[in-house]
């Protein structure tokens, strides 16, 4: 009898083992930033966030099981750029966005940036859109997040005029954090093609340069991502996919 209460307990103790191994692991979580800012400087116009920009991204994430929460400076509903919305920039993930009343809902409950912390994601990504231009490129506490994720080795994504959230982030000497990397944004080229040049605050290829940043692009209006450290940062509306696959690759490696 001795000998039967070992033999007896190691079918026990695989199905322990076995079962906790099955345990799924934590949701990965990534962190989207939008804008709250809707006006197009004194022009009388909206603007706000890009749609393809963020639900493209969105739903690449979420088809693979990571779970997307939303911020914006001010909570509440993130202001869609109405441009974004003419039938000529509607993509497959735009046309899902109108139709998903769940995805619909999180854009009109956004959290305040205020309410976030960074150990809760495993990586912070900024679609672009005009209305970055003028709240998250000056944002305190969105600058303090992307010190943040950069200083816990997490991955920053930036697509298009998301990349305005990097023009006054500092690094812990007080330098520029683009300082001597490679990275990407809307170009002056296609500023000037959309007949914006003169209504932003600012030029956001020329900025990042004044900042020290290793401009890089491709052709206007087609894909282009550099990545440089953790920051992943694409050119133009036509770069979100390739920017979310990036991300999603360093997700993969941690």
């Amino acid at each position: 009898m001795k000998f039967l209460f070992p033999l007896l307990l190691i079918p026990v103790l695989l199905i322990s083992a076995f079962s906790s191994k099955a345990q799924p692991n934590k949701k990965t979580k990534v962190l989207f930033v939008l804008t709250s800012h809707n006006k197009l400087g004194k022009t009388g116009h909206a603007t706000g966030f890009w749609i393809e920009e963020f639900a493209t991204p969105y739903y690449y994430f979420t088809d693979k099981g990571i779970e997307v929460e939303i911020a914006t400076p001010n909570g509440g509903q993130a202001p869609i750029d109405p441009k974004s919305n003419e039938p000529s920039f509607q993509t497959a993930s735009t046309k899902r966005y109108f139709a998903d009343a769940a995805t619909q809902n999180l854009l009109a409950t956004t959290k305040k940036l205020t309410q976030v912390r960074e150990a809760e994601y495993a990586a912070i990504f900024y679609p672009g859109g005009h209305g970055p231009m003028w709240d998250l490129a000056n944002d305190i506490n969105s600058i303090k997040l992307i010190q943040s994720f950069y200083y816990n080795n997490k991955p920053i994504a930036f697509v298009c005029h998301g990349s305005a959230a990097l023009v006054n982030v500092k690094d812990n000497n007080g330098n520029y954090l683009v300082s001597g990397k490679e990275l990407t944004s809307f170009c002056n080229s296609e500023e000037e093609a959309v007949e914006l040049s003169n209504i932003v605050p600012f030029a956001l290829e020329s900025k990042l340069k004044e900042r020290g940043a290793i401009y890089r692009k491709g052709p206007d209006w087609s894909s282009y991502v550099a990545e440089d450290g953790q920051l992943i940062t694409g050119q133009n509306p036509q770069s979100s996919e390739e920017v979310a696959k990036k991300l999603y690759t360093r997700l993969k490696k941690k």
